[in-house]
């Protein structure tokens, strides 16, 4: 028998959770469990259908009403359908053509995220879908086999528009990575696209209704997972890979199971690692991704959990303390897996998986720094721009200001980095803000090089494309900037808590000859 003690001790973590940052929840958790739960839904897979010379995809962004709560509509955006949108399978060295409507009835974008190709074509805030209009970008697919994600990119209200559900997930495929793994998409592989978001008594979302959501970003108390409330799913086979993307507009999850099970993470965001590592939590900031393979061959109940973090932010008058000390610390019940005594077999993970080649830091010809740091009340010690008053170190000064990076808010007709075509480059990331900021770069995958002059973990040895800078922290990342010129549409780099990057937390850059 599997105790809470046993649990905690699988975990790593005490019985208060002292010295780890992680608490342990119980099966009920802060969204509550009234109900006996309701089947995963499985978004539809779209392949496309490969016309001339490009595999040619339809997708219509409208308004929808979903019933998250029996008998309660919410009014909702979804992509070829009420809330969220298809799965999208690319091929590796394919072109693809997407024509997408624009039905909102307001001016979107829609963001490849994680892919590397024309300024032209990134979806970025420069590539407005008019009301009423249509888009029709085209690139040839050059990312490894993994699992990517598109969404809303549109300047000041992306964080709006995905939290009403303009997001989907991506998963490419390569013919010449053929890796027995489950691969069965809705059998033994499995999208998992996760969201917190907060309601209103009448069942409509609840956006932006506290000074608290202008500053850390928009959280929910309600988990849905492919936009299902209280999800359960049935295994059928002794091995399922779970797609995690953590498409939360700013929560950060701690992923783990009640019981305390280990799993093997095989990918990350931009592709398979050299080998699997085995863990038993996994940390993901929004817009990062995993990939992992958990077995059910004991035929047990158990449940995916998120595990709260324990802050130890320091305590002092205001706000501002009362907010960072809360971050994050809330836990959840994400998906219940109900145990079956007769699966299929499953073949074991492979030794190895991928050959990854590490970019020299002797390559690169340049270095940039970004400082990411915020407003609102928090200045930090050494910004620039508007406001005055005391500025302390990461945060707890006073005086107004702006999210920003490097003393900038983002400015659509200014471009804050320009970059040599066909170089390589290291960017220290640094936060002096008394929060996480997830950084991601468009174009592309980087490779993390260290933290504070620290190999990265196992598992942050692939591709990435988002990488967590905590607060106070050093992350230099290293990426290569090819096969696009550009001078004059610009991709961008930002923190990827939406609501961040809408309020300023974003710059722009081209490559150059």
């Amino acid at each position: 028998m599997i105790t809470r003690r046993k649990a905690l001790k699988a975990l790593g973590i005490s019985s208060l959770g002292a010295g780890t940052g992680l608490c342990i929840p119980s099966l009920t958790s802060a969204q509550g469990n009234s109900d006996s739960g309701n089947p995963l839904k499985i978004p539809p897979l779209a392949e496309g259908e490969f016309t001339g010379n490009a595999r040619q995809f339809q997708l219509r962004l409208r308004r929808g009403s979903s019933n998250f709560f029996a008998d309660t509509a919410t009014a909702t955006f979804g992509i070829n359908g009420d809330y969220l949108g298809p799965t999208l399978r690319f091929r590796r060295n394919e072109a693809v053509s997407l024509h997408i409507q624009n039905a909102l009835g307001e001016p979107t974008t829609l963001h490849w995220h994680g892919f590397h190709l024309p300024t032209s074509a990134d979806g970025g805030p420069h590539e407005v879908i008019a009301i009423g209009d249509t888009w029709n970008p085209q690139f040839t697919v050059v990312q490894f086999a993994g699992t990517f994600w598109y969404h809303s990119h549109m300047l000041n209200t992306a964080g709006e528009q995905v939290y009403k559900g303009l997001a989907g997930m991506i998963i490419v495929e390569d013919d010449e990575q053929q890796i027995d793994l489950p691969s069965t998409y809705g059998v033994d592989d499995i999208p998992l696209l996760i969201q917190d978001r907060r309601f209103n008594d009448d069942g409509s979302f609840r956006y932006m209704s506290s000074y608290e959501d202008t500053v850390v970003g928009m959280r929910g108390d309600v988990i849905l997972v492919n936009g299902t409330r209280h999800p359960y799913f049935v295994p059928t086979t002794k091995l399922v890979r779970f797609r995690l993307l953590n498409a939360a507009n700013a929560r950060t999850f701690v992923f783990a199971f009640n019981d305390g099970r280990e799993f093997q993470q095989i990918a990350s965001d931009g592709g398979y690692l050299e080998s699997a590592v085995t863990m038993n939590r996994l940390e993901l900031s929004p817009a990062e991704r995993a990939e992992i393979v958990v077995d059910f061959s004991d035929g047990q109940d158990v449940r995916l959990i998120s595990v709260g973090k324990v802050s130890n932010f320091p305590e002092f008058p205001g706000a501002m303390s009362v907010m960072m000390r809360s971050l994050n610390t809330q836990n959840f019940d994400i998906l219940d897996i109900r145990g079956q005594g007769r699966l299929q077999d499953s073949a074991p993970v492979p030794d190895r998986l991928a050959s990854i080649y590490r970019l020299p830091e002797a390559a690169a010809t340049n270095t940039r720094t970004f400082r990411l740091s915020m407003g609102a009340g928090m200045r930090s010690g050494d910004d620039r721009g508007p406001g005055t008053g005391s500025r302390n170190g990461n945060g707890g000064g006073h005086g107004g200001g702006n999210f920003s990076i490097n003393g900038r808010r983002m400015e659509m007709n200014y471009i804050n980095e320009r970059i040599q075509f066909n170089t390589t480059e290291i960017w220290e990331l640094t936060n002096n803000s008394p929060m996480m900021h997830p950084f991601h770069v468009h174009n592309g995958q980087f490779q993390v090089l260290d933290r504070n002059g620290q190999q990265p973990p196992a598992n942050e040895m692939g591709w990435k494309d988002t990488v967590r800078v905590g607060s106070g922290e050093l992350v230099r990342i290293i990426m290569r900037f090819t096969d696009f010129i550009d001078d004059k549409n610009p991709y961008m780099y930002h923190c990827h808590i939406l609501e961040h990057e809408d309020r300023g937390m974003m710059g722009q850059f081209l490559i150059i000859e």
